[in-house]
């Protein structure tokens, strides 16, 4: 009986603390969003392993992964890149975060694209994206079919990505199928920078 008892305590706390990070994920985008609406901008651009970025994201939401039981596959993958470490690695929480929740079983993928010169891919095996949706997730509040599924969607995330990669000139662009998963594109090279 008291090792029960244990254990439902123990299931309590990792269940509130679930809740607690992601509260935390909901306060940092409200404040990445004013700071990226605000006139100044904090941006600082240097050469950057993208592979310590990557890590630091994804250590973020380890625990996540474990929780769901998903797998991640993940080799380095050796790229320096012209950008600013702590608003990339915002974009790649946000992608990471949509992918772990719109994915019950399977796994999430992050590679280089072989096709395609510094772009960084992740993939994920989940739910997939209505083909009628696709044009408009980018869009501020826009939560599409998929919204519907998750109620606590917000349709900022990727609105946030996609302003914040335009900024360091960088791009993004998503491929999916329903219930075939989702591939996220991030052309990380640097054209021209916009304030």
């Amino acid at each position: 009986m008291r090792l029960l008892l244990q254990q439902e305590e123990s299931d309590r706390n990792r269940e509130l603390l679930s809740e607690l990070f992601k509260i935390e994920q909901y306060v940092l985008m409200v404040l990445q969003y004013l700071r990226l609406e605000s006139e100044s901008s904090d941006l600082v651009l240097k050469n950057q392993s993208l592979d310590d970025i990557i890590r630091q994201a994804v250590k973020k939401y380890a625990s996540l992964f474990i929780r769901k039981k998903l797998t991640l596959v993940y080799e380095p993958v050796n790229c320096q890149v012209l950008t600013d470490e702590k608003w990339l690695e915002f974009v790649l929480e946000q992608i990471l975060s949509n992918a772990i929740k719109y994915t019950k079983g399977g796994s999430v993928a992050i590679y280089m694209d072989d096709q395609a010169e510094k772009t960084l891919v992740i993939a994920d095996t989940g739910i997939g994206i209505a083909p009628e949706d696709i044009p408009r997730v980018f869009e501020k509040g826009f939560t599409g079919y998929n919204g519907r599924y998750d109620k606590r969607s917000t349709g900022i995330g990727l609105y946030l990505c996609r302003r914040v990669l335009n900024r360091l000139s960088h791009t993004i662009r998503i491929e999916s199928e329903p219930g075939q998963g989702t591939q996220v594109y991030i052309d990380l090279n640097t054209v021209s920078l916009r304030p």
